[in-house]
């Protein structure tokens, strides 16, 4: 005997004149039914997001924001480090840190590394990445040889030119055996000669990076393109002016920004090479607040420079990814750049 197929409803049956059911008002939405299965897997989902996301969120609160947090608070006390809180002086120390020109001209040398590792950095880095792009005997030996120095310890690059910087160092005696005496200087030791030294240093230690980082933008350049403008008689220069640098422009904007952030919290080279010496001719916002809080046992006036150093850093990505990475970043995140 056969049976008829017979169709299961959610909800009630539908009057034939085309009226709501009974209990719910003509024009509401019906009320979507709410399956124990999938409740299951709304919380197996949130388990999983808690337990892959949770170990990360828990270490950057711990090690993040707790320390900023911390750092502000301490920051409106004359503190020592050992004795208890008492010494309320409200926002004194940072009106003592505006006020002194050891920490404005700190302030200015990190202004100094942000202009010039640009300056210095981007054109040496697009000249060599476009060479080692090019087919060439010994491409990835060289590649290597680069990239080494930035994969080096800041400690370790530090104390190596140290040894090389020091007077009758081996800069010194490089010098002279080509015939160029004339030129050795108390590399470290004069004022005039020394942030000079210390962006040389920086500059060999983090060009590298930039390198690696325009090489991989230049593998996204379709081949296609300059052989296209070959065939319409472009020049080598006018095919790099046209239609390299401007499809390499998000990569570039990218390392500006992590050169600008790197400068701006400039410590480790600069604290081994010199300690902000000599005579603060080389002191940066980093190593000022180091010496002011752990050498001088400042904590609370320490707490308040760290607070600057990390709003100054603050602003400054703020601002470069409101006005410079805009245009690479709101069509990927918001869906702004395909609407018309």
């Amino acid at each position: 005997m056969s049976r008829e197929p017979v169709a299961v409803t959610a909800g009630p049956a539908a009057d034939p004149a085309g009226r709501a059911p009974a209990g719910r008002p003509a024009g509401a939405p019906s009320r979507p039914v709410v399956r124990p299965g999938r409740r299951r897997a709304d919380r197996r989902r949130l388990l999983e997001i808690a337990l892959f996301a949770g170990p990360a969120v828990l270490v950057y609160v711990l090690f993040v924001l707790v320390p900023i947090g911390l750092a502000a608070y301490y920051s409106v006390f004359r503190w020592n480090g050992l004795e208890p809180l008492t010494d309320f002086v409200g926002l004194d120390n940072y009106v003592r840190a505006f006020t002194d020109p050891v920490f404005l001209g700190a302030l200015g040398h990190n202004a100094f590394f942000v202009v010039m590792s640009l300056v210095v950095q981007l054109p040496v880095a697009l000249a060599v990445a476009l060479l080692l792009n090019r087919k060439m005997r010994g491409r990835t030996a060289f590649r290597t040889i680069v990239f080494i120095p930035y994969v080096l310890s800041e400690v370790i690059a530090g104390v190596t030119w140290l040894l090389i910087l020091q007077p009758d160092g081996l800069m010194d005696r490089v010098l002279e055996g080509v015939g160029l005496g004339g030129l050795v200087q108390l590399w470290l030791a004069d004022r005039t000669v020394v942030l000079w030294t210390v962006l040389a240093v920086i500059s060999w230690k983090y060009i590298g990076l930039a390198i690696i980082l325009f090489l991989a933008g230049l593998q996204g350049v379709p081949e296609e393109l300059h052989e296209a403008a070959s065939i319409d008689g472009a020049s080598w220069w006018q095919v790099q002016r046209r239609i390299t640098l401007p499809l390499l422009g998000p990569t570039i904007r990218i390392w500006m920004f992590l050169s600008i952030i790197g400068s701006l919290q400039l410590f480790d080279m600069v604290w081994v090479m010199t300690g902000g010496g000599p005579a603060n001719a080389s002191n940066t916002m980093a190593t000022y607040m180091i010496d002011r809080g752990f050498r001088r046992s400042q904590f609370g006036y320490g707490s308040a420079v760290a607070v600057i150093l990390f709003v100054v850093s603050l602003v400054a990505a703020v601002f470069y990814q409101r006005f410079v990475l805009r245009r690479d970043t709101e069509g990927a995140l918001t869906g702004k750049g395909h609407r018309r």
